[in-house]
């Protein structure tokens, strides 16, 4: 299988922490993307996002700083993770999110670098709007 990596950076007004919290907080995540998530807090813990669309289990957590996970979505080859890695940067205005989505199957890249922009930057961008 063919797969590609997406790296993206958006500016948003609040704390590394602030954002590190609504990704792994399940209600604040479930608020963010307007569907169900169930999310560990702990290295190893599983999580599911968009209704169980995805599932995958957290690698790597650094609280405020950074979030490394592995992904699989329900419609992917059986068996096939990608891995997301959410780094923090704290700026004079918030934070700098830079996210890199590693492993991506080449035929889902395009509709899933358009989808962290529409549903997690752009909700995430306007949720802490000041």
């Amino acid at each position: 299988m063919k797969t590609k990596t997406i790296k993206q950076s958006v500016n948003i007004k609040a704390s590394p922490k602030e954002v590190y919290d609504v990704i792994m907080d399940s209600k604040k995540h479930s608020k963010l993307t307007g569907s169900v998530a169930k999310m560990s807090s702990k290295v190893g813990g599983k999580f599911t996002a968009y209704d169980s669309y995805i599932d995958g289990k957290n690698v790597e957590l650094v609280s405020g700083k950074k979030i490394v996970q592995s992904w699989h979505a329900s419609d992917w080859e059986k068996g096939h993770y990608s891995t997301v890695i959410f780094e923090f940067t704290k700026t004079k205005t918030g934070t700098k999110l830079t996210f890199t989505h590693k492993d991506v199957p080449i035929e889902h890249c395009e509709s899933i670098s358009d989808g962290w922009k529409e549903y997690y930057w752009e909700p995430l961008k306007e949720m802490f709007a000041r």
